[in-house]
Order: structure tokens, then sequence, then C-alpha cells
């Protein structure tokens, strides 16, 4: 025993090291297995392209592991599944996205499902009938990277990677227009509409257009564009005009283009510039006018017929337009009376003058300067007057016109209002009226009931003269005419006599007692009685010619 009473005697511990086990051959070909597996998943991972999801309103011929992503006719990916959204009101396509494509997965990359379609731009999507359809894909231009997307449910008219520019109309509706409508250059298929909507403040609408290459190069800030939809007819004091692009944009609609030629800019515009859209060609080609002065004038008469835009011409050409048709109380009479306001352009009536381009500065400067001096020698001295002349009898358009009329009555040009009042003369259209307006009255006054009755007696009598005639000359051709005839007969047969008798002349006159000179008598007899008979008839149609028509009593 030690002290402390422990016991000396136990046995101690000793520390022996673990002995180290040896790795069996058979965990060789499973640890290999798996670093091959690893390695394989590794490889696939960083192959593998990003996977993205798209949303679309529905499904319509996608289906997993079948549609494919295609951009510009290449495989890019493929549908991996096909599920509804959270609450059931979209469809979310999930699609795994090639590595190399991996880089075109931007914030505004579009998609949109391919299929059979016919717009107004034509036909699209016929090789899906055999293939299925597949989803579209067109690349963005920004720089981040997006993993969800929203499908178009109308696929692009226009891709990123065709040549031209896009531009923006803006006009008052959008009239028969629609996405895929053609613009048109020169008569010439130049570019489509891409989209419309309505401006923020909903008094216009913003149509967006594509103008292909080259035809963009002719699309300058001076540029007018107008719409060009369906038929437009007008008919109005200058006559019947129609005007159309072709059967597609008769159809469809469409839009046109063209720089005007007074239109000084050259240069191309930028993309997405500004343009008004007008109506129609005319509106939009109208050059606009430096120069212009206002005048009113009064009538007495109907202003039916006369509309805003209805010309002014002076001497037959065009000078000028109507702005307003009203009406006025003469503050004298107290009388209503029609008013009638219009605008004069005087360069337009400058450049009807011959040699206009050598006097064109002069002759405006004279007429700014001494304007109303001018236009008081036209009135005062040489009878300057306004009128309404009829442009159109069928539809009734009319128009006014400024000639000169001598005879008119003298009369002052009132220059102290804002705008000056030219003197006018009534129509003569009104005159024509009231006389056809009389005439008529006249004929409706005209016995037409006993004309009739005059008129049927005269017939009545007519033919019972057609009917005498008629008896007459069957008489005349039953008796007058065979007696002319037998006289005919006989003096025929004197006639042959007496050629007879001159045959034998020679040997009768030889002998008194001859045969010849006997034949000879009785043919001067023949021939007398011939004559005679001839003598009697021809006196006795002198005392009588009725015969020739009753026949011989």
């Amino acid at each position: 025993m030690a002290e402390g009473g422990e016991r000396n005697d136990l046995p101690q511990a000793t520390v022996v090291p673990r002995k180290r086990t040896r790795l069996s051959t058979v965990w060789v070909i499973p640890i290999l297995a798996a670093v091959v597996a690893f390695g394989i998943a590794v490889q696939r991972i960083l192959s593998e392209g990003p996977t993205v999801t798209i949303v679309f309103k529905n499904a319509q011929g996608i289906e997993a592991g079948k549609t494919v992503v295609k951009y510009k006719d290449v495989n890019i990916g493929q549908v991996a599944a096909v599920q509804l959204s959270d609450d059931y009101s979209t469809v979310k396509v999930t699609a795994k996205i090639a590595k190399s494509a991996a880089g075109l997965m931007v914030k505004d990359a579009k998609f949109w499902v391919v299929e059979p379609r016919i717009t107004l731009s034509g036909v699209s999507g016929l090789g899906t009938l055999l293939s299925g359809n597949y989803i579209g894909f067109e690349a963005g231009q920004s720089d981040g990277s997006e993993r969800r997307f929203n499908g178009l449910e109308v696929p692009p008219i226009i891709t990123g990677d065709q040549p031209g520019r896009q531009f923006l109309l803006k006009a008052s509706d959008l009239g028969s227009l629609g996405i895929g409508s053609p613009v048109y250059y020169r008569r010439l298929p130049a570019g489509q509409v891409v989209a419309y909507e309505l401006a923020k403040d909903g008094k216009s609408v913003e149509i967006k257009i594509f103008v292909h290459a080259p035809y963009d190069q002719f699309v300058n800030p001076g540029t007018r564009f107008w719409n060009a939809s369906g038929v437009d007819v007008s008919l109005g004091a200058s006559g019947l005009d129609v005007r159309t692009q072709s059967m597609v944009a008769l159809i469809a609609g469409g839009l046109a283009f063209e720089t005007p030629p007074f239109s000084q800019q050259t240069e191309p515009a930028a993309a997405d510039t500004e343009f008004t859209l007008y109506d129609d060609r005319p509106t939009a080609m109208k050059q606009p006018e430096p120069m212009a002065r206002r005048y009113v004038l009064y009538f007495n008469e109907s202003l039916r017929g006369l509309s805003l835009g209805a010309p002014v011409t002076l001497l037959g050409l065009p000078g000028g337009e109507v702005t307003s048709v009203g009406l006025d109380i003469d503050p004298k009479t107290e009388r209503l009376r029609g008013r009638v306001e219009f605008v004069v352009y005087p360069e337009r009536l400058v450049a009807q003058v011959h040699n206009a381009q050598q006097i064109r500065g002069e002759m405006l400067a004279r007429v700014s300067a001494r304007r109303e001096a001018f236009f008081e020698r036209m009135v005062e001295d040489f009878g300057l007057r306004a009128q309404i002349q009829s442009g159109n009898l069928l539809t009734g358009q009319r128009y006014i016109s400024f000639d000169f009329h001598p005879d008119a009555p003298k009369v002052k040009v009132d220059w102290g209002k804002e705008t000056s009042v030219v003197p006018s003369i009534p129509s003569t259209l009104p005159n024509f009226e009231a006389k056809i307006g009389s005439i008529l009255a006249k004929l409706d006054k005209l016995p037409y009931e006993a004309i009739g009755t005059d008129t049927r007696k005269v017939l009545e009598t007519f033919n019972q003269t057609l009917k005498d005639t008629d008896k007459a000359i069957k008489r005349l051709d039953s008796e007058v005419t065979p007696e002319l005839k037998k006289a005919l007969e006989e003096f025929r047969r004197a006639t042959v006599s007496a050629d007879r008798a001159i045959k034998n002349t020679d040997t009768a006159l030889l002998a008194p007692d001859a045969a010849g000179q006997q034949e000879l008598r009785d043919a001067m007899r023949e021939v007398a009685r011939a004559a005679r008979s001839l003598r009697v008839l021809t006196d006795y149609l002198e005392r009588h010619p009725e015969a020739l028509l009753r026949g011989k009593n």
C-alpha cells in the first residue's frame, strides 16, 4: 500500500497508435464513376444557356419538348415546360436557350408565336402548316440581361435587321388605316404602318410607319404625308376628281408621301421625326402663301351652293378661296343679307402674268405698298366686281368670280374696317331661274286639250285627203291612162309608116301611080290623124285639167 491508500500492483494502460486500414480496390471504380459524372454535370451546366420564362395569353400550338425558339431561322432554344400562371389568366412558357444565344436575352428582346397569318401586308407562316408552330425571336438593343418576357400577341411587321427608318405621323383620326397598311412613294410600295395609338391628350392619333431603304432617303423635314385610303372622290365647283393609289389601298387603306417642289430641304429626316398626316394630296401639297389679304362681300341673294374652300377667280384664273359663309344685318336698312369672307393670294395672280419672273418683284412691291390705290383703280375705273356664279349645274356648287363690268354703278371701297368690303353685283343665276320659271308658267297655261283636239281634226282631214288622192290616182290609171296609151300607139304606127314610106321614096316618087306614092299618101293621112287626136286631147286637158285626177266626164 502506498501512501494515501493507493495500490501499486495494479496494471497500467499503454497508449497504442491505431493501425491504418488499406483502401480496397473495390471502391476505385465507383469513385471514378462519381468523378466522371460530376465532371459531366459540371460541363453540362457550364455548356447550357439560360432558362427564360415567356408569358403568353394562350399557348396555342406550343408543346413542351417539341416547340423550338428560332432566330433568323436558326434554333436557339426549346420549350421545356408549359403551365398556367398562378391566377390562371396567362400561360407561362419555360424555354431553355442555347449558350451561344445567351447574349441575346436582353430587356427589349421580343418573343411571339409564329403561325399561319393573313394580314394587310401579306401572308406569313405558311411553313408552320407542316412543321408546327414555333416561337419567333427578335434581338433587342439593351445592355441589361433579362430572364422573364411578355410575348407579343401580333408578330412585328418590321424586324430590327431590316434597313430603313421609322417615322411618327399625327392625325385627327385613324380612318381606315391599320397595322400593315401600305405606304406609297410615287405609287411605289415603300413601307408599312407598324403601330398606332391614341395621343396622351386624347385629341389626336399617333401612327408609326416604317419606310424601307432606299425610299427612306427621300423623306426630309419638308416631306408631306397624306391619307390615300380607298377612293378619294370630290365633286365641287372645279368638277369631278377621282384619286386612288392601288387596289390594296382601295380595300385596306394606305398612306403616301412626297416632297413638294417648293420645299428647299433636301437632307434626309432623322428617325422618329414627327410629321402631320393630311387628309388628301391637294391639301398636303398646298403651297403656303407668304402674302394674303382678307376681304368681305355682301349679297342680297341666296348663298346656297357656296361652301368653305370654294375658289375665288379673277378673269377665270384662281386667286383665292372662300373662308367663311354666313349672315349679316345691314345697319342702314336693317335687312338680313349674306356675308362671305374670302382670302386673296397675290402671288397666285402674279404667277399667271406673262413674264412673271421678270416683273414679280416689282408687281408684289407695288401691290404691297399701294394695295389700296391699285384696288380702288380697278374697282372705280374699270368696274371690277364680285359675282356668284355656278361652277357645277349637277351638284349646285358655286364660286366667287371677279370680272370687269364697265356698266356697273360707281362705288367707293370701304377701307375703314379691319376687313375691307369689296363691291359685288347680283348673279345672273336668279334671273335665269326666274326666266325659266316664267317660261314654264306660260307653258302651263297653254290649252293643251284644245290643241290636241284641233290636231286630231287636222290629222283626220289629212287622212281623208290622202284617201281622196288615192282614189283619184286609181281613176287616172283606169280612165286617162288608156287614152294616152291609145294616142301614143297611133303616133307610133304613124311614125313606122312614115319611116317605111321614106325608105320607098326613091322608087315611089318615080312613077305617078306607083304604090310608093299611094303608101306615102296613106302614111301622111295617118300622121295627120294622129296629130289631130293629140291636139284634141291637149285642148281637152287644157279646158279640163282635173281630168288627170278625176277622169273624163
